[in-house]
């Protein structure tokens, strides 16, 4: 039995971020990186700054916008990206990758700007569109992580003020309702297995809000979601509020899960 750490991070463009995921990758050494809004096309991934520091890189990007990689010291045995549903395919907001004994369905969920626009309901609908892809491609019984900015706060202490953010894109019943429909196919939120009930735990703090990280003027919006089968193994779950402290941080902050695994 051995240690797995696997971590996800926002990082808000990978290019201006690179310096400190470097850094956080050197002194905590995950297992698996998951990251998201990378905002860059694949060719201009910094692939080979990773690869030099030991991690295998998979990617699906375009040039400003979204972005998902995987970054893993294991290299994966199956990798796959976005949708194959009709839909719009959105390569650049999920991104699958498999190794001995896990699975990693790593996300980044729109955001949907504003409860009046289709953004927001194509945000539902993905969610929707996730569902099915669950019920018709795995099984709640594998060892399965989903991952990353989830663009959800699901309950009031994941707000620090929930009264006067009830009904934003991030904060709202509709919202609550499609993810949880996720969920109930067969997940359970890492974190509030270690810390149930627990509040001012964060781990996005708008730029626009001033000394926000000081005032702990917060959401909890990145998760870690895990099958039983991974989360009985789930030993700890935890925000390490570095990055977002650290010299030209993202908005977020890394979330990262231990678990034991057999052939990890």
């Amino acid at each position: 039995m051995e240690r797995l750490i696997l971590a996800t991070f926002n990082v808000n463009s990978i290019r201006t971020r690179l310096p400190l995921v470097l850094a956080w990758l050197e002194a905590n050494r995950p297992d698996v990186l998951c990251l998201q809004e990378t905002k860059v096309d694949d060719g201009r991934f910094p692939k080979e700054a990773f690869r030099e520091a030991g991690y295998h890189v998979v990617c699906r990007g375009e040039r400003q916008y979204n972005g998902v990689a995987t970054l893993s010291l294991r290299e994966p045995l199956f990798v796959s990206a976005g949708f194959s549903d009709g839909g719009p395919a959105d390569e650049d907001r999920f991104l699958r990758t498999d190794f001995p004994g896990l699975m990693v369905l790593n996300t980044y969920v729109p955001q949907g700007r504003d409860t009046a626009s289709p953004h927001f309901r194509y945000k539902l609908e993905w969610f929707g569109r996730f569902r099915r892809y669950l019920e018709g491609h795995l099984d709640p019984k594998e060892a399965i992580v989903w991952c990353g900015d989830l663009n959800v706060a699901r309950e009031a202490i994941d707000v620090h003020d929930p009264k006067r953010l009830l009904g934003h894109v991030d904060f709202n019943p509709e919202v609550w309702e499609a993810y949880d429909g996720v969920v109930r196919w067969g997940f359970q939120d890492c974190f509030r297995l270690h810390h149930p009930g627990e509040e001012g735990q964060f781990t996005f703090f708008d730029y626009r809000v001033p000394r926000a990280v000081e005032r702990r003027l917060g959401w909890r919006v990145d998760h870690i979601l895990a099958t039983e089968t991974a989360a009985r193994r789930c030993r700890r779950c935890w925000i390490d509020m570095g990055p977002r402290l650290g010299e030209k941080p993202s908005d977020h902050t890394v979330l990262a899960a231990e678990f034991t695994w057999e052939g990890a």
